[in-house]
């Protein structure tokens, strides 16, 4: 480029050289737009034909990130993400299609989700910049808002990223962004994916004229989707040992894992209690106590054990542990004792489990190929999705379970163009021209107008009731992890140490949650007096009688009698439309 601040000191050009580079510039410069544009148009036409906009829309959206993005063409920018199917499709599609069209040059790199976890709370503790963002779980909602180390999304559209944000962004659209926004009222991530642990069953087995005859007149009510833990232990017991087998193959009524291991803490945290009723009543957490069974008083952490007010240790989490290795041990086949989350999923598919609790939408697209045993010949599945059985603590207004929420992260530790760069990318792979072919990948949605356009309708009866459920406002009832937690990586490891415990046989479940929430409440009296979260930071209770606290209303609650009522089935048609009522 001519440096017009030093033309003097070099050699006077003739005027038609400089005329001709000035044209050449202006050439340079317009092959250079229509080279961005030209892969706009070419990734529209191969790639994001499926998009709740029009192909006009969509074009003036990627326009308008060819434009924001001229400051930045050139730069490397650095992101992570754990390694799921939708970030798989970022990494090896969105990511070169985001480059193509920016000039930006993007590595995604996919890590385990521990891994990720360990890359931000270094970077946090020690101001590095080790990627410009993150996809991590909204988990860390309470982590992010009270450590002050992340930029509120909130603050960025309104300060240094004003000119970055994109106009056809629409928060409103998206529909885990209530998981995302701290007490403060700021959204702290931008959600990117989000899945939930659901009901999974063999609708092909509970249809079964002579498998329903069976169960009614053994229990004295109909084979269905179970609306109570009673139930699921009925149809657990009564396919792993009165059915037995289906075909020559040996069936079981229950899956789970149970290997000492840090997934099996996400099995509890992600989040068993909840289900069984142990916290108290609020949406999308309970308050004053959640489903870890911590009690926040004026947004402050102040215990989980019992003798400070909290539930981790009360006799509902103790009844759900319990019925956790009851049913591993009884119904489960033997190998799952020692299986870890990952090698655990896949199992319901290979076709010899009738029902699962505890399993997670994510695994939807991998249990539709063509040819597993359990999809039919035209494509459709033999199973469906239904919401979770409650057990005997649970009450109306009470989350039912857990809704994961991968959210982009940003750090206050990241350089200013780094961040602001990777925001671009952050919103391009949420945009409305790829966020519905990206939910029809990996069927992790984050969109209403993605749930709710005709790719989804036309998707829905290979999917088993994951529209269904995604269209209904009983959705809300499922949410991650909430604000309660102050530091959800130091607590969270602590969970698969003590359950494990248990599991083995080492200690009683309550001997194992005893030492549970005293161990989180002595990880939050070191945050207390360490002082290092500024806002909303722990202030313990001072122990007292146990009895004083199960005495109060709501969390921690007494011990029932009937720890086991009649169990309840219904119809799946009646579940689904039970859905769109709630």
């Amino acid at each position: 480029m001519f440096d017009i601040k030093h033309a003097s000191s070099r050699r006077r050009m003739p005027l038609s050289i400089g005329v001709s580079l000035a044209g050449l510039m202006a050439v340079s410069g317009t092959a250079i737009a229509d080279q961005y544009q030209d892969a706009a148009k070419r990734w529209l036409g191969d790639e994001f034909t499926t998009s709740t906009l029009t192909p006009e829309q969509q074009m003036a959206e990627m326009q308008w990130y060819i434009d924001a993005a001229k400051p930045f063409r050139g730069m490397q920018i650095n992101v992570v993400s754990e390694t799921l199917t939708t970030h798989k499709y970022e990494s090896e599609v969105l990511a070169r299609a985001f480059s193509e069209i920016t000039g930006i040059q993007l590595k995604h790199d996919l890590i385990q989700e521990g891994d990720v976890i360990e890359k931000l709370q270094t970077q946090m503790q020690s101001g590095r910049n080790i990627y410009d963002a993150y996809v991590n779980d909204s988990d860390l909602i309470g982590t992010h808002f009270r450590y002050g180390k992340v930029v509120p999304i909130s603050d960025m559209i309104e300060g240094d990223a004003a000119d970055v944000t994109s106009p056809t962004l629409d928060l409103d659209d998206f529909i885990g962004l209530s998981f995302t926004t701290g007490p403060d009222d700021k959204v702290y991530q931008l959600p990117d994916q989000q899945f939930a642990n659901l009901y999974w069953f063999r609708a092909d087995w509970f249809d079964d004229p002579d498998l329903k005859a069976r169960f009614k007149e053994k229990y004295g009510y109909e084979l269905g989707v179970p609306v109570n833990w009673s139930a699921y232990e009925d149809i657990a017991d009564f396919f792993t040992n009165d059915v037995h087998d289906i075909d020559g193959q040996r069936v079981y009524g229950h899956m789970d894992y149970g290997k000492k291991d840090p997934s099996l803490g996400w099995r509890f945290t992600d989040a068993w209690f909840s289900m069984a009723g142990a916290g108290d009543k609020g949406i999308p957490n309970g308050l004053p106590v959640d489903e870890w069974g911590i009690r926040v008083e004026d947004c402050r952490p102040v215990g989980s054990n019992v003798t400070r007010g909290g539930a981790t240790n009360g006799p509902a989490a103790v009844f759900a542990t319990q019925k956790y290795i009851d049913w591993l041990h009884a119904y489960a086949p033997p190998e799952a004792q020692g299986m870890t989350f990952s090698e655990a999923g896949p199992v319901p598919a290979q076709g010899n489990v009738a029902q699962q609790i505890f399993w997670y939408t994510a695994f939807t697209a991998d249990m539709t190929q063509p040819g597993l045993p359990v999809v039919n010949e035209d494509g459709t599945p033999k199973w469906r999705m239904a919401p979770s059985p409650v057990g005997p603590y649970w009450e109306d207004g009470m989350k039912k379970g857990y809704q994961d929420v991968g959210a982009w992260t940003f750090m206050k530790s990241t350089p200013e163009k780094n961040r602001l760069a990777a925001w671009l990318y952050a919103q391009f792979v949420t945009s409305k021209t790829v966020s519905l072919q990206k939910t029809l990948v990996g069927l992790t949605p984050i969109r209403e107008s993605d749930i709710q356009s005709q790719a989804m309708t036309e998707a829905a009866p290979k999917l088993g009731g994951l529209v269904e459920f995604y269209r209904s406002p009983a959705r809300l009832q499922w949410s991650p992890t909430g604000t309660n937690v102050p530091d959800y990586p130091k607590l969270a490891q602590l969970w698969w140490q003590y359950i494990s415990q248990a599991v083995s046989g080492e200690t009683s479940a309550q001997q194992a949650l005893d030492g549970l929430a005293d161990a989180q409440d002595r990880m939050m009296e070191r945050l207390e007096r360490a002082n290092v979260q500024p806002q909303c930071g722990p202030k313990l209770n001072e122990p007292r009688d146990a009895q004083y606290w199960l005495d109060q209303p709501g969390a921690p609650k007494p011990k029932l009698d009937n720890e086991k009522p009649q169990g309840k089935t219904v119809p799946y048609d009646e579940m689904v439309k039970s859905w769109q009522k709630s």
